[in-house]
């Protein structure tokens, strides 16, 4: 029997239970879990923000060691350190076909299998996005492993499945940060200190972090912001001033909230680039005039999963995290059993922290 943190149903509490894990199948793979990032995205499955199939095992951000695995798979083997990735594309569909592989039309087809059940009941279980992090070991396909690249610790390794990916790809894939750009950060959490550190590797001459906490501040000076500002009414007009009142060249807006993405918008110079890499609900409206987008000529984009293709861009990670360019455990401000995630989520509602981290 497996220990995991199972969310019942959408709105529920999350229930630390015992589960029983079949052996992998063909095409499977069982890893023993590590360590587990809590993303937003979990928090935004638990309430209901994504849609989710329940009751499920959620967490998506993981690294451990392979236990075993099902017929058919050679890219991995018993004892091998892997990084889960829980939007594995399937390389058929048309986004597939244009090289788009974070826009799979497939990635999350197994999120609706019953992977395991419940040990004291039978209940059917649903893996998350994937992955099912948020357990001892989990049963995967064998797309949603890769390998750990040499001298990365296996915990460390953890955040490079999302937080990392997202954060840099946005920056380097998404807005395409050129070096000497000034650059504003909208939400320093873990997504979005990734972002200040990709902002920094890309180099940009200026950082400008925004959180609603000013406690984030050292956290995002540490990471490579060059200024701070605590989120207000007045955020785009603080950002102009720090800019010649001209703008930032480039805002990433990590939070998924109407009013920091119009804030985000608006503090781009005329022709600036704003990309939104969080995930909002239905309800937040976003509006703008039609003079507005004529007159600014300011480019507003969406970004999944940093727009990255995993298998490519971890080992340039990798290389970033061995030069000293990327810091990985910078992100993260707790380490917490399976007991503590509902904590980090309530930290998460209350803008505090950067990365929690499920440690097994």
């Amino acid at each position: 029997m497996v220990r995991a943190a199972i969310l019942p149903a959408v709105g529920s509490p999350l229930e630390i239970a015992d589960i029983d894990l079949p052996e992998p199948g063909p095409g499977q793979v069982r890893v023993r879990l590590t360590a587990a990032g809590v993303c937003h995205s979990d928090l935004s499955l638990s309430n209901g923000t994504m849609r989710v199939p329940v009751p499920a095992v959620l967490g998506h951000e993981g690294a451990g060691t392979v236990v075993s695995v099902g017929e058919g798979v050679s890219h991995v083997a018993p004892g091998d350190g892997v990084v889960l990735n829980w939007a594995p594309a399937c390389g058929a569909c048309h986004a597939c076909t244009l090289g788009e592989v974070w826009l799979c039309a497939n990635a999350l087809s197994g999120a609706g299998n019953v992977y395991a059940r419940r040990a004291s009941d039978g209940t059917e279980l649903h893996p998350g996005l994937n992955v099912a992090a948020f357990a001892e070991e989990t049963v995967v396909a064998a797309n949603c492993v890769l390998p750990v690249p040499d001298g990365i610790p296996l915990t460390d390794a953890a955040l490079l499945g999302c937080a990392v990916l997202t954060g840099y790809g946005a920056v380097h894939h998404a807005a395409r940060v050129r070096e000497g750009e000034s650059v504003a950060v909208f939400g320093v959490g873990g997504v979005g200190l990734a972002t200040v550190q990709a902002a920094r590797i890309a180099g940009a001459s200026t950082i400008i972090a925004v959180d609603v906490s000013p406690a984030k501040e050292e956290l995002a000076r540490a990471a490579g912001a060059t200024a701070f500002v605590v989120a207000s009414e007045n955020t785009a007009r603080e950002i102009r001033t720090l800019t010649g009142k001209q703008g930032v060249d480039v805002a990433v807006e990590c939070v998924g909230r109407a009013v920091t993405i119009r804030t985000a918008w608006e503090s781009t110079r005329r022709g600036g680039r704003t990309t939104v890499v969080g995930i909002g609900g239905k309800d937040q409206q976003v509006t703008f005039n039609a003079l507005e987008i004529f007159h600014f000529g300011r480019t507003l984009a969406g970004c999944v999963y940093g727009n990255s293709n995993p298998a490519e861009d971890l080992p340039v990670l990798a290389e970033h995290v061995r030069n000293g360019r990327l810091d990985l455990g910078a992100l993260v401000t707790e380490r917490i059993g399976l007991e503590g995630i509902p904590a980090a989520f309530d930290n998460m509602i209350a803008g505090k922290g950067g990365r929690a981290l499920v440690i097994f």
